[in-house]
């Protein structure tokens, strides 16, 4: 058999063609797979970046202040002000069992806190130690405060990171200095570095921690409390023992226990739901539109293929009739599949893998990365196994029919 100098040409100018065609449909691929890849990375940094506003919080936490009534209720008309007291935290400890921590606080906003010819401006919480159970404290420098403190109403402070920074640019330990808040003066015990945005009388770092027996007493604020804060015991739902809770609270200062609105409890247990259920969402839209990208990719390719062997059946035909099995050509063209879909998806694995470091770099402050935008490794290992199987997937139909052309048909499409 004889092949003229046309038929060459013919070849070459097919495999030509082929370079154009595989680059854009290898860049369906490419864009498939960093789209999926750079999608699961960004939401797990958002996620992480949301979940770091809650961080340290009790997720099984509720709590309660006092606001105008809204109804009447035994002889009082509605609208009449009333206040919790300290004898609401012995009370919640003795009638509802589910409750695990019960730890008041008394607030005072917008206090000068100074040091030396520094000013910082924040709010003073007058707290027990068990509030670290609510809110978990994230201790760069010193201690919390303890039971010592509250017997001996210690003129002791928690300092938060923001008033820390602004009195102590410098830096260093600040435990032992003393800061004066009004007319007294505190001594530093320790530094408060946690930085969620979840604001209880005012956010951690701008906020300063004394015992709030010294508080009641330095400030003359009696028994009565501003908020009480609350968590559940292992296994418990706040939104169980919620009813509960008000009603102690609300038949000891003679308020209707229906009243929602007087004893208001913000439960963070349906905050934590509401997140949850947003990235489960999030986290599906992710997959159904990285993974529709990647299999319009998928697509892509085979048709690519198949158009090449539509323009290459009279060099099909040639090594059919030269010895070439079904077989070889079935491998030959599921090889070139696999490899065009493994360059171009690598490919965007590693852009993507490029993309989301350097949003991870982004999000650094002093030093600690605030969110981790990277995929994991076992991630990047299935994405490789998906590309894999697409590519199979991709060049079977074209490898089929590169098999059913027989050399004699081969050369009468010449």
């Amino acid at each position: 058999m004889r092949i003229d100098i046309d038929t060459y040409k013919e070849i070459l100018d097919t495999l030509t063609r082929n370079k154009s065609r595989s680059f854009l449909t290898g860049f369906g691929v490419f864009w498939g797979v960093f789209m999926l890849v750079a999608l699961i990375g960004g939401g797990k940094g958002l996620e992480e970046m949301l979940s770091n506003n809650f961080k340290g919080f009790a997720t099984n936490s509720a709590i309660i202040f006092a606001q105008p009534t809204t109804k009447p209720y035994a002889g009082f008309r509605k609208g009449r002000e009333w206040q919790m007291t300290y004898r609401d935290v012995e009370r919640l400890k003795s009638q509802v069992a589910d409750v695990d921590v019960v730890s008041p606080m008394v607030s005072m906003w917008q206090r000068s806190i100074v040091f030396g010819d520094r000013k910082a401006l924040g709010t003073v919480k007058g707290l027990l130690p068990e509030y670290a159970k609510v809110e978990e404290p994230s201790l760069f420098y010193g201690r919390y405060l303890n039971d010592m403190d509250m017997l001996q109403r210690r003129k002791v402070c928690v300092i938060g990171k923001k008033i820390y920074k602004t009195l102590f640019p410098g830096g260093g330990d600040p435990c032992g200095q003393l800061v004066r808040i009004d007319s007294m003066y505190y001594s530093i015990v320790g530094v408060d570095y946690s930085s969620g945005n979840i604001s209880i009388n005012g956010r951690a770092e701008e906020s300063v921690l004394i015992p709030l027996t010294l508080m009641q007493q330095a400030y003359n604020r009696g028994d009565g409390v501003g908020l009480i804060s609350i968590t559940g015991r292992p296994g418990v739902k706040m939104s169980e023992i919620t009813p509960r809770v008000r009603e102690v609270i609300a038949r000891a200062h003679k308020v209707d226990p229906t009243d929602e609105k007087a004893v208001t409890i913000y439960n963070t247990e349906v905050m934590f739901g509401m997140v949850d259920s947003l990235f489960t969402g999030v986290n599906f839209l992710i997959w159904l539109v990285g993974i529709g990208t990647l299999l319009a990719g998928a697509i892509g390719v085979s048709n690519i293929m198949m158009v090449t062997v539509r323009e290459r059946t009279t060099e099909i035909g040639i090594r059919r009739a030269i010895g070439a099995t079904p077989r070889t050509i079935l491998s030959q063209i599921i090889s070139e599949s696999i490899a065009l879909t493994a360059v171009a998806g690598m490919s965007g694995v590693l852009f993507a893998v490029l993309i989301l470091q350097l949003l991870e770099l982004g999000n650094t402050t002093d030093g600690i990365i605030e969110a981790h935008f990277q995929i994991s490794f076992w991630t990047a290992v299935g994405a490789v196994a998906l590309l894999s199987v697409l590519g199979v997937l991709a060049g079977l139909a074209p490898a089929v029919r590169a098999m059913s052309i027989k050399p004699v048909d081969a050369m009468r499409d010449e």
